[in-house]
């Protein structure tokens, strides 16, 4: 695939650039106080049953797809072609297997899965009403401990069991240092949250890589096809972007970085454009693509059903939104898909 008409590649970078923005609006939820106030078991819990839905769903449905076409237009048949998508698949279902287990061992004997033990989600309501008649002055700073993943560090306060850090109301201490209240969470229920939040925000990232390829070629092209991949893409970036920042903002207390930990996961699609640019829009084949498709399909699976589903059941053990939340996002991504896919 080549870059044939170089006047649409500004608008075709502004395209991804948009699509993978979307991440932060869904991650933006924790920056609303009344938002944070209303969380709960139940929403949070709803919030992953959701996103397991819109990931399982695209996986399935829109990303495997693309993986057939991918090796179809390679040369290969209709059974080979299947063949191929499905052993991706399960290629991308191992690789993130052996990168949960590396996640795993960097934070310590933590199981990132959300099974075993019950996670005890923090009271944020509780903690935002109390937490105004505090004289923060007095309290003493709590110390810090970096976990660190592929170079990246996420802060995590060792007496966050007893104090959530809440969204600033009139200040600009971007880590929330200085509003606190009680809270319930012990330190594995940190590094749980913490280590799902960043591997959802690794598989989305690369999930988001081959999609902002596809958009940046679409649009340097055809800028209506690349429009409208671009708004499609967006629509599902949305719900990944919170899915993303709530675990990370539950286990650390710090808006600023569970929002940019899910702007990251948007931003591989601005690199992907800058790399189709440069190089690989002339490089790289449609089994590549193929390829790619089915393995990030397989790690999206796996991230919903080993992570996503069982913390979610966890935080609404008698699935009273689950499973509703779940089929929800699964029919808003396929409406989406129907609307403007073409």
């Amino acid at each position: 695939m080549t870059v044939e008409n170089s006047d649409n590649v500004p608008l075709a970078i502004a395209l991804v650039l948009g699509a993978g923005a979307s991440t932060g609006l869904g991650a933006a939820v924790v920056f609303f106080p009344s938002l944070v106030m209303i969380a709960s078991r139940k929403v949070l819990g709803g919030s992953l049953g959701f996103s397991a839905g819109v990931m399982i769903y695209v996986s399935f449905v829109e990303i495997m797809g693309k993986s057939v076409i991918a090796f179809k237009d390679g040369g290969y048949d209709a059974n080979k072609a299947q063949m191929f998508a499905a052993g991706g698949f399960f290629g991308g279902v191992i690789i993130m297997m052996i990168l949960n287990k590396i996640v795993s061992s960097l934070l310590g004997d933590v199981n990132t899965r959300g099974q075993p033990g019950p996670v005890s989600p923090t009271p944020v309501a509780k903690t935002m009403r109390e937490s105004d008649s505090k004289d923060d002055d007095d309290e003493e700073q709590p110390a810090v401990e970096k976990v660190e993943i592929d170079g990246v560090e996420i802060e995590v306060d060792d007496d966050f069991e007893d104090n959530l850090p809440l969204p600033n109301q009139g200040n600009n201490d971007d880590d929330d240092a200085d509003s606190k209240g009680e809270g319930e969470m012990d330190e594995d229920e940190r590094k749980k949250l913490v280590a799902m939040g960043m591997n959802t925000a690794l598989a989305i990232g690369l999930h988001n890589f081959p999609e902002g390829l596809a958009t940046f070629v679409a649009a340097v092209n055809d800028p209506a096809i690349g429009l409208v991949l671009a708004v499609a893409i967006a629509i599902h970036n949305i719900p990944e972007g919170l899915c993303v920042a709530l675990p990370i903002y539950y286990a650390t207390g710090s808006r600023l970085k569970a929002f940019l930990w899910a702007l990251s996961s948007g931003a591989s699609e601005v690199v992907a454009a800058l790399l189709g640019w440069a190089v690989l829009a002339s490089a790289v084949d449609d089994v590549t693509y193929g390829i790619l498709f089915a393995v990030v399909a397989g790690m999206m699976v796996i991230i919903s059903v080993r992570e996503l589903l069982p913390t979610a059941h966890h935080y609404d053990p008698e699935d009273r939104v689950v499973s509703h939340a779940f089929i929800l996002g699964m029919m808003l991504i396929a409406i989406s898909l129907v609307l403007f896919l073409v």
